[in-house]
């Protein structure tokens, strides 16, 4: 009887520790939770605000505060990160048609078409980047209907049309894309001319004698006595 009340014992210690392990690797496998910990350590701190479509295991995060921001996919495998000053613009795709926009320097072209979409609701983020230029979200799919934890139509396109205004107020207060800046260059001095060679001073000649034979002189001297 004591091996079998023993027996029993060990095999409920073992189930209980069985069902506290597969709770932790749900816990740390669910998918909200693997891209909420990929945008954290992209942007170093818990992102605000944060935009998930579950399901597809992609996701976007702002740090406001640092003024950038990061997208992930594959649960988290893949996680880009940008300046706030690349977003270049966001668009809200229902069904196969632009239904709003807003990007820099451009009147924003708000959502005026509230009909139940049939095929999709999508929020696709422009970047100027050229490896990855852009990145987009399927919020709402026509396979999400009944499943646990998706949007339906109406909330998809609620929740992208508050994502539309969220983002034009970013936009707005970050203004123009960041250019270059312009590296001052210093104009060369002008060139120096070669100065022209002065030519050394001719030395001055020595005095001659004022008459070249002193006999000539004595023999005219003597012409003159007589």
């Amino acid at each position: 009887m004591d091996e079998v009340a023993r027996l029993l014992v060990l095999l409920a210690l073992a189930g209980g520790a069985l069902t506290v392990l597969g709770a932790v690797f749900a816990y740390f496998l669910d998918e909200v939770r693997r891209i909420r910990r990929t945008l954290t350590q992209a942007l170093g701190a818990p992102p605000q605000p944060l935009l998930i479509a579950r399901g597809r295991g992609v996701g976007i995060g702002f740090n406001l505060a640092t003024q950038s921001l990061a997208v992930t996919w594959d649960k988290g495998g893949w996680r880009p990160s940008y300046r706030l000053d690349e977003l270049m613009g966001v668009e809200l795709v229902v069904d196969r048609l632009v239904a709003a926009r807003a990007f820099r320097g451009e009147a924003r072209k708000p959502l005026d078409q509230l009909a139940n979409p049939e095929a999709r609701v999508r929020l696709r983020f422009v970047f100027d980047d050229t490896e990855h230029p852009d990145f987009a979200l399927d919020l709402w799919l026509p396979e999400d209907e009944g499943r646990r934890g998706r949007m339906d139509a109406d909330e998809a396109l609620s929740e992208a049309n508050r994502w539309m205004a969220r983002m034009e107020s970013l936009l707005r207060r970050a203004g123009p894309a960041r250019a270059a800046p312009a590296v001052a260059v210093q104009a060369a001095p002008p060139p120096v001319a070669p100065r022209a060679a002065v030519p050394p001073p001719t030395p001055p000649r020595a005095a001659g004698p004022l008459f070249d034979d002193e006999d000539d002189f004595e023999g005219d001297e003597e012409d003159i006595k007589t």
